[in-house]
């Protein structure tokens, strides 16, 4: 059977992106359970309660397949979630760039203070 070649209507098919892996050899998936670092789990309540007040996945994934190739694969799986939600934010008005920056350093001085 040949390979399946990605191809639109009209024959156009756009370049693959960075983060699409189908079809391409990437080595052996083992699933396994782990446990959820509590930021972690902060970032998915996030965004199934943004969910609820109309995020869609098409958004959420719009913004992750948009970070640049270094960022992505600096990034885990929940950072780019944090990244995709705090663009969305951004996108739709609710904050700012510089509401973001202010609190990150405000977080990084609590963290200072801790040590």
């Amino acid at each position: 059977m040949g390979r399946l070649k990605r191809k639109r209507a009209g024959g156009f098919a756009p370049p693959r992106m960075h983060h699409d892996m189908g079809g391409q050899p990437a080595g052996k998936v083992t699933p396994k359970e782990h446990a959820y670092a509590d930021w972690e789990m902060r970032v998915d309540a996030l965004v199934m309660l943004m969910r609820r007040h109309g995020l869609t996945v098409d958004e959420s994934r719009k913004n992750i397949e948009a970070l640049p190739p270094e960022q992505y694969d600096r990034m885990g799986y929940y950072d780019r979630w944090v990244a995709s939600l705090a663009q969305t934010l951004i996108q739709r008005g609710i904050v700012t760039t510089e509401d973001i920056a202010r609190k990150m350093q405000e977080v990084q001085a609590r963290g200072r203070a801790k040590v």
